[in-house]
């Protein structure tokens, strides 16, 4: 983004929103100083990394320092000479183009190679740039693949879509809806995102009204007549779905001995989780230091949980599929010794997803120690390999097209914080405790949830502490096998490591997410 500024008042544009900044946010080098003086040491190793060309470790190093702030500087991009046009000329598909927004150049014909190049096609959407005063470029709208439940939270797709057939007539004027019907009637391929400009925006030259925003809730409440409605900050909408009997967690938490992370961790989960029936399962890896010893065995003679003792080298899968198997939930709830709950509704939150048949793996918003964002879910191939979307945003952020505050598919969540029912944790094999013993396990459990049909989604409304790996030790031994385990994710999953449908190309893959913009990569529609 460029300079950060704020949208004329209108709910139409609540999806323009997250661009707005935040109170106190101003990022410019002044601002920084303080930060870079009061840690001299590692502002040193920021800035001999960047002078050495380790680019990556410098921009990493200085956003866990400073925090991630986007630095998204859109390239201008040309109007079609026919800036209006609503459809090309002769068959081919329609293009709807309201008042306020013009096709890109060359977006004509890159709609009509897509439909032709996929005869199952049906609606096609791409991204947008948001032009200021003056139609300097202002702010790149670049979107995921098709997410219906992305799209009732957040209308993030836009009024300028292509359809094969003129069935505008069947949704009246709200795109969102026509959209959900076609990927009802058609399948999950009839709607599909081209990742490329296709369309200007002008907000700032065109009046609009607050149609979209009550006629997205007038969609919310047809796709899920039983569910409550919660209107958020800039419009977001999240669905609270009803559980009757809410059934039976287990929450399975793993350890070894860091006494002080395990009483914390356990004692916000009890007393800070609504929810009326929890199974505690404490792993136990060889703990040693007689105050942990004695904290287990009074867990167990108060019946505030069961432990089940997992000797051996640390295997954190090997540890999580034993105790699944005693679980006595329908509900598994992976959870960090290192977690810490807040708020009491994050169970219910999660859980109401979870249960969704086609659901699997959900994820929470996890805030590091000093409350930024820790983990928005997992981005494959970014950082070398994976990373966590939004890592040291600030945690009121509504994040990258309000995708921390709304409910949205993603390719992997954290088992710091991980919920999904037992039958198809148990019907995809659950962890692999042979090949990530103790990385990476929790994407290769999401990718083969997604591969057996079921979506994952991250929750943002369910919030926790999360003091990452802080009862890790990192030895050349777990180098090596970490070492393994990457070639075991690259060599399994190579193929959608080099392409997250949920995350945009055109992002820098080697700078924090949702950070930096690079050339967008040629893609066909996803």
């Amino acid at each position: 983004m460029t300079r950060a500024r704020r949208f004329p008042p209108s709910p139409a544009l609540d999806a323009l929103r997250f661009a707005e900044p935040l109170r106190g946010s101003g990022r410019d080098a002044l601002a920084a100083l303080p930060g870079l003086l009061a840690h001299p040491r590692e502002a040193l190793a920021i800035g001999w990394a960047w002078l050495t060309g380790k680019r990556v470790r410098a921009r990493n190093r200085a956003a866990a320092l400073l925090g991630a702030h986007p630095r998204l500087r859109p390239r201008p991009v040309a109007g079609a000479p026919a800036a209006r046009a609503a459809a090309p000329a002769g068959h081919g598909p329609v293009i709807l183009c309201p008042e306020g927004h013009c096709l890109a150049e060359g977006a004509a014909a890159a709609v009509a190679e897509a439909f032709a190049g996929d005869p199952g096609l049906r609606a096609l959407y791409g991204d947008a740039l948001v032009l200021g005063p003056g139609d300097r470029p202002l702010l790149p709208l670049l979107r995921p693949a098709f997410d219906p439940d992305f799209l009732l939270a957040v209308d993030y797709v836009g009024p300028v879509v292509a359809l094969r057939d003129p069935v505008r007539g069947e949704a009246g004027d709200d795109v969102p809806a026509l959209l959900l019907r076609l990927h009802d009637r058609h399948g999950p391929g009839a709607v599909r995102h081209l990742p490329r400009v296709l369309s200007l925006w002008r907000p700032f030259a065109a009046a609009s009204g607050d149609a979209s925003r009550q006629a997205r809730r007038a969609l919310a409440r047809a796709r899920a007549p039983e569910a409550g409605i919660e209107t958020g900050p800039c419009g977001v909408l999240t669905l609270r779905r009803p559980l009757p009997e809410p059934p039976l967690v287990s929450l399975i938490v793993p350890t070894r001995d860091r006494l002080d992370l395990l009483r914390t961790c356990l004692d916000s989960l009890r007393a800070r989780t609504d929810w009326p029936g929890l199974d505690i399962i404490v792993c136990d890896n060889d703990s040693r230091e007689p105050e942990t010893l004695a904290y287990l065995r009074a867990l167990e003679e108060a019946g505030a949980a069961r432990v089940l003792p997992c000797p051996g080298p640390f295997n954190f899968a090997a540890m999580n599929n034993r105790a699944a198997g005693i679980a006595r939930g329908r509900l598994l709830g992976f959870v960090n010794n290192d977690v810490e709950a807040f708020r009491p509704d994050w169970l219910r939150r999660m859980a109401e997803e979870a249960l969704r048949p086609e659901v699997g793996a959900v994820g929470a918003k996890l805030l590091d120690a000093v409350g930024r964002v820790q983990h928005g879910g997992i981005v494959l191939g970014t950082g070398g390999l994976v990373t966590h979307a939004h890592r040291h945003f600030p945690g009121d952020a509504p994040g990258y097209l309000h995708r921390l505050a709304a409910t949205h598919r993603v390719a992997a969540v954290t088992a710091a914080c991980l919920v999904v029912e037992a039958r198809k944790f148990a019907e995809v094999g659950g962890f692999d405790e042979a090949a990530f013993a103790v990385d990476f396990n929790d994407v290769d459990l999401c990718l083969r949830l997604d591969r057996a049909g079921y979506r994952t989604l991250i929750v943002p409304g369910a919030v926790l502490h999360h003091r990452e790996a802080a009862s890790r030790r990192w030895t050349p031994e777990a180098a090596r096998r970490h070492a393994a385990e990457v070639a075991s994710l690259r060599a399994r999953w190579g193929a959608a490591l080099a392409a997250d449908p949920w995350y945009h190309p055109a992002f820098d893959p080697q700078a924090p997410t949702y950070t930096r913009l690079r050339p967008a990569p040629g893609a066909g529609p996803r």
